[in-house]
C-alpha cells in the first residue's frame, strides 16, 4: 500500500511489533491544583556523550562530573568500552551517581559489535571511532534503530576511506572495517535529516592523518546548536573548528586534550516540568540554569513566554509561572525539534490554534514524531494536522485514553502533559524515558506533590 508522506491515518511505527497496551499502561496524574515546586535534573545527554567520546580519543586522563546515567549514556560507555577505553565509576558529589573517569587507550580495538541500542549518538558518533579502531565493528540496536537514516555516515566514512560493509542498505546493521588510522581530508555531505552526522565526524576529525575540511550541501541544516555545542566541547580541549562559510568547516590534524568538565544539568528534560508549569498555573524552579550554554533547552526561556508563561531567574534558578490560560503560539523551530513534542502538547491544551513548522526532520528521530503527535492527540478528540514541514493544531476537548510512546522518551513525556489536564490519559511504556531521563515518574509525582490524581 502507498502511503501518502505527509498523511498517514493508519501511522503504526512499531509494525509487526506492536506492543500490547494494556501490560504496560502507566496512569498519567492528573493535577488537582497549581504546581509549586523546586527541582534539580540530571546531567544533559547531549553534553556527556559528546564528553565521553572526546575523553576516548584524548591524550590523556579525563575525569566527567555529574554525567547522566541513563540508557543512551549507558550504551555509550560500553561501546567505548567495547573499543578499548577504560572507563570507571567514581565517587563525586552529584544527586545522582558517581562521577566517571576515562582514560584512552594508545590504540582503539575493534573486533567486537557495538549494541546502539535507539541512540542516535552511538550509532552517529562512534563508527569514526571504529575506523579509527583496528579490527572489525559491527553496529547494531533496536529494531526502531534499524529505521533510523545512517547513510550519510556510511557515505562520508567511505569518502574519507573507511571500509564499510552494510549490504547494500545503508542503515543499521553495519560493520566497519578499521584499519587503526582515517587519512581525512575533504568530504561533502547532505546533513539535512540530522546535525549528528556533522557532529560525529567534527568529534574525531582531528584525529584523522590530515584533519578534515567538511561541506553541507542540502538545503538546511537542522539542530545547528548541537554542531555549535559540539564545536565548543572541542574548543575546550584545544581543538579549533573554523568556519570559513555556512556549512563549512576544517579541523587540522592535532590532540585533543584531557580535561575535567562539569557536565551541565540537561535543559531539554526540563521542558515537561516547566510546561506543567503553564497547565496547572502553577510554579516549577529549574535549578542549577548555567548562565551560558550550547543546550537547546535554554529556548525555553524565550519560547514559554510566548504561550503564556511568565519566566524569571534567580542566580542559577530558573522559574517558570503559568498564567491565564494557554496561548498558540506559530513558530518556525528548526533548532529545536527536540522540544517540539512537549511543545505541541502546550499547544494541544491552548484556547487558539497553533502552527509549528521548520520541524520535518523529527520524521526521523527516535520515531516519525510528527506522525505520532498528530496520532496519539487525535485519538484523544484532538485536531492536529500534519503539514509538509510541521503541524497545525487547533484547540479542541480532549478526552482519556492510551497513549503509545512508540519506544520514544518525548512522546512519553508529551502524554504525561497532556494527562495533567486531561483525566484517564494512560501511557504505554512510561519506562522508555529511561533513555534520558530515568527518574521521570518519581520527578513527577514529587512536581505535583499533593495536587495529583
Amino acid at each position: 500500500m502507498l502511503i501518502s508522506r505527509y498523511s498517514k491515518p493508519d501511522f503504526d511505527p512499531y509494525g509487526e511489533n506492536s506492543p500490547e497496551p494494556e501490560e504496560t499502561l502507566w496512569p498519567a496524574p492528573t493535577a488537582t491544583g497549581p504546581t509549586s515546586a523546586v527541582l534539580s535534573l540530571p546531567g544533559s545527554k547531549s553534553l556527556t556523550n559528546r564528553e565521553l567520546v572526546l575523553s576516548a580519543l584524548a591524550d590523556g586522563p579525563s575525569l566527567l562530573r555529574s554525567p547522566l546515567h541513563s540508557r543512551d549514556s549507558e550504551l555509550m560507555v560500553e561501546a567505548l568500552r567495547e573499543l578499548g577505553t577504560v572507563i570507571e565509576a567514581v565517587p563525586g558529589n552529584g544527586e545522582y551517581g558517581d562521577d566517571l573517569l576515562i582514560t584512552p587507550v594508545e590504540e582503539l580495538s575493534g573486533s567486537t559489535t557495538i549494541d546502539c541500542g535507539l541512540a542516535g549518538t552511538v550509532m552517529r558518533f562512534l563508527p569514526p571511532l571504529a575506523g579509527l579502531a583496528l579490527g572489525p565493528t559491527t553496529f547494531d540496536g533496536d529494531d526502531a534503530a534499524r529505521r533510523r537514516p545512517m547513510a550519510t555516515t556510511i557515505s562520508s566514512l567511505r569518502a574519507l576511506g573507511v571500509d564499510i560493509n552494510d549490504d547494500g542498505r545503508p542503515v543499521l546493521p553495519f560493520t566497519v572495517h578499521g584499519t587503526g588510522h582515517i587519512v581525512g581530508g575533504e568530504v561533502t555531505i547532505d546533513a539535512s535529516l540530522s546535525s549528528q552526522f556533522v557532529s560525529g565526524l567534527l568529534l574525531a576529525a582531528s584525529r584523522f592523518d590530515n584533519g578534515l575540511s567538511l561541506t553541507h550541501s542540502g538545503e538546511r541544516l537542522p539542530s545547528l546548536p548541537h554542531i555549535e555545542m559540539t564545536i565548543a566541547t572541542l574548543a575546550a580541549r584545544g581543538v579549533t573548528v573554523d568556519s570559513p562559510a555556512t556549512g563549512q568547516w576544517v579541523v587540522a590534524p592535532g590532540p585533543i586534550a584531557a580535561a575535567d568538565v562539569d557536565i551541565e544539568p540537561d535543559l531539554s528534560n526540563a521542558a515537561p516540568f516547566l510546561a506543567a508549569a503553564l497547565v496547572t498555573g502553577g510554579t516549577v524552579t529549574i535549578t542549577g540554569w548555567p548562565n551560558e550554554t550550547t543546550q537547546i533547552g535554554a529556548r525555553l526561556a524565550d519560547l514559554l513566554p510566548l504561550f503564556g508563561a511568565t519566566v524569571s531567574r534567580d542566580g542559577d534558578r530558573l522559574t517558570v509561572t503559568g498564567g491565564d490560560g494557554i496561548r498558540g503560539v506559530t513558530l518556525d523551530l528548526p533548532e529545536g525539534g527536540e522540544l517540539v513534542p512537549n511543545l505541541v502538547a502546550l499547544a494541544a491544551l491552548a484556547s487558539e490554534p497553533s502552527t509549528i513548522t521548520g520541524i520535518g526532520h523529527i520524521r526521523h528521530h527516535e520515531t516519525d514524531r510528527l506522525a505520532a503527535l498528530v496520532t496519539e492527540i487525535n485519538k484523544l478528540g484532538g485536531k492536529v494536522t500534519e503539514l509538509p514541514d510541521g503541524l497545525h493544531i487547533e484547540p479542541a476537548e480532549l478526552h482519556g485514553g492510551t497513549w503509545l510512546s512508540y519506544e520514544d522518551h518525548r512522546m512519553a513525556t508529551t502524554g504525561a502533559i497532556i494527562g495533567l489536564a486531561v483525566p484517564g490519559v494512560q501511557i504505554e511504556n512510561i519506562d522508555t524515558t529511561a533513555k534520558t531521563l530515568p527518574q521521570f515518574t518519581q520527578l513527577w509525582h514529587a512536581m505535583l506533590g499533593g495536587h495529583g490524581a
